[in-house]
């Protein structure tokens, strides 16, 4: 954890706090050692603006990511570069006593997260922001044409040179029927 991402709740004022952190490449790498299924990377870093308001219990965290990742693309495996210019509002409330991890969440939840004693953890936060920038399927371009699944070419750089099969027939299997 890095140290200037945990913000005592008490140094806030309801004027707020602004915030501006790099999050460099050991941001990156330790999250990838904390979770080895991270797949992308931030040779640049990314910038991070916080501003944080408090009202009452509650804090109201508005924030920008901006940079560049580096992702696979998950068609041909080809590393590319993603822009990232992403806003968030996201409204921190004390954590309930009794609160089940499980518990169903509602449309409004979605933007709201808990916080436990007086101490805030940013770094969480914007862990979970850059994670909700990825796409699903990183792709390097729209019309990615991906791998071959017989023979691996990538097919975006060459033509494979597997023998062509026939289209699957759902009735293929018939033919083998004796009457």
């Amino acid at each position: 954890m890095h140290p200037a991402t945990h913000l005592s709740v008490a140094r806030l004022r309801e004027e707020g706090l602004d915030l501006d952190l790099a999050l460099g490449e050991e941001w990156f790498s330790r999250w990838q050692e904390e979770d080895p299924a991270l797949e992308f990377a931030a040779p640049g870093g990314l910038a991070a603006h916080l501003h944080l308001e408090r009202h009452g219990h509650d804090i109201l965290v508005r924030g920008h990511l901006a940079g560049t990742l580096r992702l696979s693309c998950s068609r041909c495996l080809t590393p590319f570069s993603l822009p990232v210019d992403a806003h968030f509002d996201l409204l921190l409330t004390p954590r309930p006593p009794h609160f089940e991890e499980e518990e169903e969440l509602s449309r409004a939840d979605l933007d709201r997260d808990f916080y436990s004693g007086e101490v805030v953890d940013l770094e969480s936060i914007l862990r979970e922001q850059v994670l909700l920038t990825l796409p699903l399927k990183p792709l390097c371009a729209d019309d990615c044409k991906g791998l071959c699944p017989r023979c691996g070419a990538d097919l975006n750089r060459e033509t494979c040179r597997c023998p062509a099969e026939e289209p699957a027939s759902p009735l293929a299997d018939l033919k083998n029927i004796k009457l």
